[in-house]
């Protein structure tokens, strides 16, 4: 098969060409597994945390990607959740140890056995890839496959993160940085809690556009005041800036949940501009979003399909996931990438 493989920690500044286009035996699934043929898979930012070293895979060479869809072709002996054909999903947890605390309350993020897909095990920048059937998920008709690509990462992590905020309808919500994760919280927002209101921070004049097209009601710069105090802010950046200037703007008692996995190292220093008065007094709470769970998935794909959401969406073919990554590195962004693997 057909694969674009990382074959070492580099920097994308130096290095515009990570991931190499090599020939793979096609994987073999185990007992439990199903094999998939791969059809598309999101490009996210994940992978620029694995691709220079925040969070590396364990060996190498591995295959990126955690945000696949594709349809059954062959299942293990003991796999029987999917019949041959079914078009199905893979997220960023690809196992976990079933047993622990968090994986019987339904937090297998949070479970020191994690394992993630395109990390600890090879993921979907290939033709074909093998996964454990009940970290398979079943993608509803009304999807394309590259629209449903976004939404096994970047809507599922949107969906837990929106959900930690506590928000209550009629409440504001902030959003620092406006990319795929971030486009589709503001559309689950608007749906689930339609009385409040959405506040979008983002560097790009483009960004900030997109996000007004999409409903929100105020978009600036990532200094800016917001025109009215925040109840709860989701920031989807890899930059701590963003966090120090969102947390100016929460009410008190109010919320900042940061989705990321990893953050870069550029602007670290900017968090010793962190006034406590003005950033942290009156009770204001800082949490992250540690991955996602299985019902994080599962639930906004059904969530997805109630509502119609419908990703903005930028195509790729495989061989040119390089292109995409660096695209991705420097922000060009409207939506989601997502690689086509015909």
């Amino acid at each position: 098969m057909k694969a674009m493989v990382l074959n070492k920690i580099c920097s994308l500044k130096e290095n515009k060409n990570p991931l190499e286009l090599v020939n793979l035996p096609d994987p073999v699934p185990g007992e439990k597994e199903i094999l998939v043929n791969v059809s598309a898979c999101g490009v996210c930012h994940t992978e620029l945390d694995e691709i220079e070293g925040r969070t590396p895979p364990p060996r190498f060479p591995v295959v990126l990607g955690h945000e696949v869809v594709g349809r059954v072709e062959k299942a293990g002996s003991k796999a029987n959740k999917f019949k041959i054909g079914d078009r199905v999903g893979i997220g960023w947890i690809c196992s976990a140890c079933g047993k622990c605390k968090f994986c019987l309350e339904g937090n297998e993020n949070l479970c020191e056995n994690f394992k993630a897909t395109g990390r600890d095990a090879n993921g979907g920048y290939a033709e074909y890839t093998t996964v454990l059937e009940d970290f398979a998920y079943k993608i509803p008709d009304v999807f394309s496959d590259s629209e449903a690509a976004p939404f096994l990462c970047a809507g599922a992590i949107g969906y837990r993160s929106l959900r930690l905020t506590g928000i209550k309808d009629g409440q504001n919500l902030g959003l620092t940085g406006f990319g795929a994760s971030a486009h589709l919280v503001l559309k689950m927002t608007t749906h689930k809690y339609p009385n409040s209101k959405v506040f979008v921070f983002a560097r790009s004049e483009k960004e900030r556009d997109f996000a007004k097209e999409l409903g929100a009601v105020w978009a600036g710069d990532t200094e800016e005041e917001s025109p009215e105090k925040l109840d709860c802010v989701i920031d989807t950046t890899p930059a701590w800036k963003p966090i120090v200037e969102a947390l100016k703007n929460l009410k008190s008692g109010g919320r900042l949940v940061i989705n990321a996995i990893r953050k870069e190292d550029v602007d670290k220093e900017y968090l010793l501009k962190i006034d406590y008065p003005v950033h942290l007094w009156l009770e204001k709470e800082i949490k992250s979003v540690a991955n996602v769970a299985s019902r994080d998935v599962s639930e906004f794909l059904e969530l997805a399909a109630e509502i119609a959401i419908k990703p903005e969406v930028q195509e790729f073919g495989l061989e040119e996931a390089n292109k995409a990554l660096v695209e991705l590195k420097e922000r060009k962004i409207r939506g989601a990438k997502v690689l086509r693997i015909d």
